[in-house]
C-alpha cells in the first residue's frame, strides 16, 4: 500500500514539476504584468505566482480533463482581483489603467483569451470586456497628459514574451 502511494506521489510531483518547468516563466510575466512591477523586482508578482502554483498543484488530481495553465492562470486574475483592492496604486507603464482593466488587457492582449473566456473567468458580460479592452487599449496608446511617461519602445511590445 506505501508502495503504491509513494509511487503515485511521486509521479504527481514529477508531471507537476514538468509543468512548472514549461509554465511558470509565462505566469510570471502574466503576473507581472498584473501586479504592474518591474520584471526585475516582482515580489508582488512573485506571491501571486506561488499561490496560483500551490492551488494547482492542491488540484493536481481532481478534474483531469481541465488544462492546469488555465486552472493557474484563472487563479492567477481572481487572487490578483481580490487583492488589489487592498493595496496602493502600482507604478510603471501599465499605471495609468484601472485594475480590472489591466487584467482584461493582460488576458486579452497578452494571454491570448477570447473575449468569452475571459468573460467567462471574470464573470462579467462580453459586451463589457470588449468595452474595457477597448478603453484600456486607447489609454495605453493614447495616455492622458501627466500620466506615466513612455520610455524607449511603445507599451505594446512590452506586453508581449
Amino acid at each position: 500500500m506505501r508502495d503504491r502511494r509513494g509511487v503515485r506521489d511521486a509521479r504527481r510531483a514529477q508531471e507537476f514539476g514538468g509543468f512548472v518547468a514549461g509554465a511558470a516563466g509565462r505566469l510570471l510575466h502574466t503576473a507581472t504584468l498584473l501586479t504592474a512591477e518591474a520584471p526585475d523586482a516582482n515580489p508582488r508578482a512573485r506571491r501571486l505566482l506561488t499561490r496560483a502554483l500551490a492551488h494547482t498543484y492542491a488540484h493536481w488530481d481532481h478534474p483531469r480533463g481541465e488544462d492546469p495553465y488555465d486552472r493557474a492562470r484563472g487563479h492567477l486574475a481572481t487572487h490578483y482581483a481580490h487583492e488589489v483592492w487592498h493595496r496602493s496604486r502600482p507604478h510603471g507603464p501599465l499605471a495609468a489603467l484601472s485594475p480590472r482593466e489591466r487584467l482584461v488587457l493582460v488576458l486579452r492582449l497578452f494571454e491570448g483569451l477570447a473575449d468569452e473566456q475571459t468573460a467567462a473567468l471574470l464573470g462579467l458580460p462580453v459586451d463589457r470586456i470588449r468595452a474595457l479592452c477597448d478603453r484600456a487599449t486607447a489609454t495605453v496608446l493614447h495616455p492622458p497628459p501627466g500620466a506615466v511617461p513612455r520610455a524607449g519602445r511603445p507599451l505594446l511590445r512590452r506586453l508581449q514574451p
